[in-house]
């Protein structure tokens, strides 16, 4: 039997043997269904027109966002991780390194940016997801702490852009000595007088929201965003009770007092300039 049709294109369909951050060919389709060009999308800071779906984007995205003209000096670009532990479950934590920086192009989960927003000078720490799930392992608190010592030294506000599974369970307690750590280092940028806005992007999970994820002078998240520390099916099993509806959803912890404001991706490098003016008591922009 021959064909009516053959298709002499490919790529006109995203790809959908795995779940990516960055939507890849033609078109983008978001959970509700609705469909759109990915040139289009992106023109649209990555928020689907039709139903204002927050599409999960990395630093690369966010830096072109944030930055003037995406103009900035990453810092401690070639940072990487060591397996002091030496270990080992399905696969070696060295080669899941090596998979993931070959696959994403990244050396770890978080990249540092220090360049301008609408002017004014400013260091960007921004996690990707894509990333071993943005786990926080020491590479990711140590570059966070470095950032903050960059904004410290420079006397600029500094902005933390948190997408994260939570802890990496590759590196057990030096994992978890990042919580402890990233915390001094933000008491210390709070002793200098230096604003701190903290953006929680979907998700942000785990010891990432136990540390600087929840301690900005100002805590804001993207729509629809999942924020807390354990799942909600753990916690569910854990409490033995049905959740409320939009349970750990930015708008259910805004509405609970976790966070300050809920600020759509199109309005983010005005909103953070905003409230980086407010705290410092200066003039507001019209």
């Amino acid at each position: 039997m021959t064909a009516w049709f053959k298709r002499k294109e490919k790529g006109i369909q995203t790809a959908t043997e795995e779940k990516k951050d960055t939507p890849k060919g033609l078109w983008y389709k978001s959970p509700t269904g609705k469909i759109v060009e990915s040139e289009d999308l992106a023109k649209n800071f990555y928020v689907s027109p039709e139903d204002d779906y927050h599409v999960r984007i990395g630093s690369k995205e966010y830096f072109e966002i944030l930055f003037d003209d995406n103009k900035f000096t990453e810092l401690d670009a070639k940072l990487t991780a060591k397996d002091p532990l030496k270990f080992e479950d399905t696969k070696k934590y060295k080669e899941r390194l090596v998979a993931a920086q070959k696959k994403t192009g990244l050396k770890d989960a978080v990249r540092t940016g220090f360049g301008k927003s609408l002017g004014k000078d400013i260091v960007i720490c921004c996690m990707d997801f894509n990333f071993i799930g943005g786990s926080m392992g020491s590479v990711v608190g140590e570059k966070i702490a470095r950032g903050i010592d960059h904004a410290i030294k420079k006397k600029v506000p500094f902005v933390m852009i948190s997408k994260s599974g939570g802890a990496r369970m590759m590196e057990a307690a030096l994992s978890l000595m990042q919580l402890a750590k990233t915390s001094a280092k933000l008491a210390q940028l709070a002793e200098a007088k230096l604003p701190y806005i903290s953006l929680c992007t979907d998700p942000t999970t785990g010891g990432t929201t136990a540390s600087y994820a929840m301690l900005g002078d100002i805590n804001i998240a993207e729509p629809g965003a999942l924020i807390g520390f354990a799942g909600p099916r753990i916690v569910k099993e854990a409490t033995g009770k049905d959740l409320p509806d939009g349970f750990q959803t930015s708008e259910f912890l805004k509405e609970h007092g976790f966070l300050d404001f809920i600020v759509h991706r199109r309005d983010l490098k005005t909103k953070i300039n905003l409230y980086i003016d407010l705290i410092q008591n200066k003039q507001v922009r019209s």
